[in-house]
């Protein structure tokens, strides 16, 4: 398919800056945010049927006025159905630092560990033409943190030694301490990251540290949801995918079966394969949990349908057409033109469902990016 086959207009309004939630305007002027996790909406597609539903039914089956949220997704499964989830936590990857001799500021995305024992990390830099081989950048804490610019990786690139002499846990601990919840750009252009992203940038099952942007769909998982699932019989399995940048790369050829993904880090362990597996061969659904998760489930499953122990890296880029080998259910956001997520989700529903369905989104409201509404696509 071609890239240009995935554009649409998205109007500046519908993309989400904060998750689900009722604003409060103290007696001070200031805005207080209580947020629900799972009560954004939930647009519902059949693939087979090729119907669409936005809006909930009264007790003679017609829509409503009120559209489906995403508490109800526990009414289109069934007891022994099982949702496949993405466990990755994580880090404060967003710092903030002054370049010397010129005290500019500097913003550092930190990607990942090169190498503890030197303190050597991978990070993009902004703005990156004023930082070169050499620099030193100082960033303020409760001590005296230090990075020095040893290399250039790509254009924004930089590899950083951090000149910080203490065990390495405490350095870490100070590192992140420094840092803010890494949200998109596409948020950050349009308000500062504030506390609360902290939270709300995480999943609630966040447990293996290493991502550098969240795992989107994962975040509707309220603790008060997954009670109700655990209440109705269903299961719960959890992989791990280390979410980096890469997806919000900007593909830039029109033949995407040119485009390359970065390689993200996965582990799939022999729990989830049994839970999974054994809800399979059972004639249970599976419903995958996020683009991410899907990448990772369609990097390990075998010939079989069933899911495979892995550990190591994946750079799979799925689009239209591509036959999914193991699950027959899929939840995702709604999400930006040409993005990889967006393609990967018209490879399940099919291409013309879903940009339908995108179409409508965009008609009726729906709120697009991490923090928007969602898709349920099933397999009847």
């Amino acid at each position: 398919m071609k890239l240009s086959q995935f554009k649409f207009r998205l109007p500046e309004e519908m993309i989400a800056l904060y998750p689900p939630h009722k604003a409060f305007t103290n007696d001070d002027g200031t805005v207080e945010r209580v947020y629900r996790r799972d009560g954004c909406r939930l647009m519902v597609v059949h693939r087979k049927s090729q119907k669409i539903d936005m809006w909930k039914k009264d007790a003679d089956g017609n829509d409503t006025t009120e559209p489906i949220t995403f508490r109800s997704i526990v009414d289109y499964f069934h007891e022994g159905d099982t949702f496949l989830f993405n466990d990755t936590k994580v880090f404060p990857a967003r710092l903030f630092g002054t370049k010397e001799k010129t005290d500019a500021q500097i913003e550092v995305f930190l990607l990942r560990e090169l190498n503890p024992e030197l303190r050597l990390w991978d990070v993009l830099v902004e703005p990156a033409r004023k930082i070169r081989i050499g620099n030193k950048l100082f960033f303020d804490g409760e001590g005296p943190m230090v990075a020095e610019v040893i290399d250039n990786t790509t254009s924004r690139g930089r590899t950083l030694r951090f000149l910080y002499d203490c065990p390495h846990d405490e350095f870490k601990q100070e590192l992140f301490s420094l840092g803010s919840a890494p949200i998109p750009r596409y948020i950050i252009e349009r308000r500062p990251p504030e506390p609360d992203d902290t939270e709300n940038f995480q999943t609630i099952f966040a447990r293996n540290e290493g991502a550098v942007t969240a795992p989107a769909t994962n975040l509707h998982f309220s603790r008060e949801l997954m009670k109700i699932m655990e209440i109705r019989g269903l299961q719960s399995a959890f992989i791990t995918l280390h979410c980096s940048l890469g997806a919000f790369d900007t593909i830039e050829v029109e033949d995407l079966t040119k485009h390359k993904m970065n390689s993200e880090q996965i582990f799939i362990g022999p729990e989830a394969c049994r839970i999974v597996n054994d809800a399979k061969q059972n004639g249970n659904k599976i419903c995958v949990v996020g683009a991410s998760t899907a990448r990772a489930a369609e990097s390990s499953v075998g010939t079989d349908g069933l899911l495979k122990e892995y550990e190591g890296w994946t750079n799979k880029f799925v689009f239209p057409p591509y036959e999914f080998g193991l699950g027959n259910a899929l939840v995702v956001n709604f999400y930006h033109p040409e993005s990889t997520m967006l393609m990967l989700t018209a490879a399940f529903g099919g291409y013309d469902l879903v940009m339908e369905a995108y179409q409508l989104a965009v008609d009726n409201g729906y709120m697009f990016g991490c923090y928007g509404d969602a898709m349920l696509i099933l397999d009847d």
